[in-house]
């Protein structure tokens, strides 16, 4: 049953990796903006109304765009409408829209606050604190001051709505499941709601008052912005720590200060986007050391359609073997995918400070506008890394292990294993490599030097395989084939890393298998 849900969640993941992370956000916010849009003309939200929606999109989105635009050009760097237009639709549905100068006002300075904290607020390109929420924080803290009323507008969450509710649910998991971040968002979910139903049930008691727990419940549910603010805010992966273990406590810690605001100085509450701020602190406590820059050294063919890449990290960088990075190329006229891609490491961590990374050229004819640029940096050329993330790492101790590769998958096992070589650690692993043809086999020789049992799966004869090596005969892998070939996979902790689909079609031999971890990529 777990792997039937697998293969279904890698082949809705395949679909939703044709577009970018900020592109698949961008749809989905313009989405719920539109039918926000829809009941407020039908009466079905009373508050507020079409003008008010309107009027208030469009300072912000001109605001938010302009300094956007005024600040990248001062850095040299290509304006990113995109994240303008996120940056403002987020905010439209966390402050309160309005139609008075002194409201719309207060908008557009929390749009300039907004923008300006994605430069200012920031750490070697990372984001520190999520940007609506803190546009929308400086002036709802501010305008909880007497001499600040004139604003005219504060965060209120107007999204928490329950005509919203199926809407910003259904676009919100559409969101989760592109940035792999269900499990994180579900756990913020559970502990806001839980706090929610919890802190009704001490005021009721507090005040004498009845307390149903399924009307408490539908409260949590229904009429709170959470859903919201986890789809689209907790999730936002520049704000996110590396490691699951890490996100799933700042998820907690957003979720227990937004279900349970508390009163500051009896002025104003640490709820929703304050309560996302402190999570930022946390995360960001965690991820201090993520980003760097990166300096091309050389680039050459490691198989007739794949590249590898080498850099010289210029900083502390720290990953663990099997993790990834994101790499920013910046370039004008960007398509849907963004400026922005995601990496496995190809290197050891005993190989710093050279760093590598692979890739497939992919489509010839029609290559994304990421691939072109990346294709035209020349050694010499500086790369921003936004961080390193993952859990696509070993387990500890000595618990034997199987891989599974396909194609340029195998590149975080090539680090995983040249760690253990480095470290002259010997583990049971046994690695089944896939490739269209022998000729797309990359790194054979450093896979080779580790000694690990490979088992090829591949249409033609491998020429010159070593000793430890074996052909599967041009068979095609499947869940049979698995199994023939790997009759232990039932004791084996068994990682997975390609396309989507393999792991889909894989899925009844790894739901037989200690434990699985996967790695999934959609292709660039």
């Amino acid at each position: 049953m777990t792997f039937s849900f697998t293969a279904i969640r890698q082949r809705v993941l395949a679909v939703l990796g044709a577009m970018s992370m900020y592109r698949l956000v961008l749809y989905s916010l313009v989405a719920l903006a539109l039918i926000a849009l829809v009941l407020s003309t039908f009466g079905v939200i009373v508050s507020p109304t079409p003008l008010e929606l309107l009027a208030s999109f469009v300072v912000l989105a001109l605001v938010i765009s302009a300094v956007d635009a005024g600040v990248q050009r001062l850095l040299h760097l290509p304006w990113r409408i995109e994240s303008s237009l996120v940056t403002a639709l987020i905010m439209l549905f966390v402050m309160r829209p309005g139609v008075e100068p002194a409201a719309l006002i207060g908008l557009a300075l929390a749009g300039i606050l907004a923008s300006v904290s994605k430069y200012l607020i920031a750490w070697r390109g990372r984001h520190i604190l999520n940007p609506a929420a803190f546009g929308a924080a400086v002036v709802s803290v501010i305008g909880s001051f007497g001499a600040f009323e004139w604003l005219g507008t504060s965060a209120s969450w107007w999204v928490g709505n329950g005509a919203m509710a199926i809407p910003v649910a259904v676009l919100g998991l559409a969101v989760l499941w592109r940035t792999e971040k269900v499990r994180v968002v579900l756990v913020f979910l559970l502990i806001a709601i839980g706090t929610a139903v919890v802190r009704q049930a001490v005021q009721a008691q507090q005040f004498d008052i009845d307390f149903d727990i399924a009307t408490a419940l539908q409260f949590a549910v229904l009429q709170s912005p959470f859903l919201f603010l986890g789809a689209f805010m907790v999730s936002e992966p520049l704000t996110l720590p590396p490691r699951r273990w890490q996100q799933f406590w700042v998820a907690g810690l957003v979720g227990v200060l937004a279900g349970w605001p508390i009163m500051v100085g009896g002025l104003f509450t640490l709820g929703q986007e304050r309560a996302l701020l402190i999570g930022n602190l946390l995360a960001f406590a965690f991820a201090l050391r993520g980003s760097v820059r990166l300096t091309l050294e050389k680039r050459e063919f490691i198989t007739p359609t794949a590249q590898e890449l080498t850099f010289r990290a210029r900083g502390k960088l720290k990953f663990l073997p099997g993790q990834y990075l994101e790499l920013d190329v910046p370039h004008h006229h960007p398509d849907a995918r963004g400026t922005r891609r995601e990496f496995s490491i190809v290197s050891a961590p005993a190989d710093l400070p050279t760093l590598r990374i692979a890739y497939k050229n992919g489509d010839q004819k029609h290559p994304s506008s990421y691939k072109r640029a990346l294709a035209a940096a020349e050694p010499g050329a500086t790369l921003a890394v936004t961080g390193t993330w993952g859990d696509f790492v070993l387990p500890k101790g000595e618990a034997p292990v199987l891989m599974v590769a396909a194609g340029i998958g195998v590149t975080p096992f090539v680090s995983q294993l040249r760690q253990l070589h480095a470290e002259g650690r010997t583990r049971d692993v046994v690695l089944v490599y896939v490739a269209a043809e022998a000729s797309e086999l990359a790194f054979r020789a450093e896979l080779a030097e580790t000694g690990v049992p490979t088992i090829v799966f591949c249409r033609d004869r491998p020429e010159g395989l070593p000793d430890h090596w074996v052909w599967a005969q041009g068979i095609r892998l499947d869940a049979a084939g698995l199994e023939r070939v790997v009759p232990d996979i039932a004791a084996r902790h068994t990682f997975i890393s390609g396309p989507p689909r393999l792991i889909a079609d894989l899925a009844p031999a790894l739901q037989k298998a200690h434990s699985v971890t996967t790695d999934a990529f959609a292709g660039y």
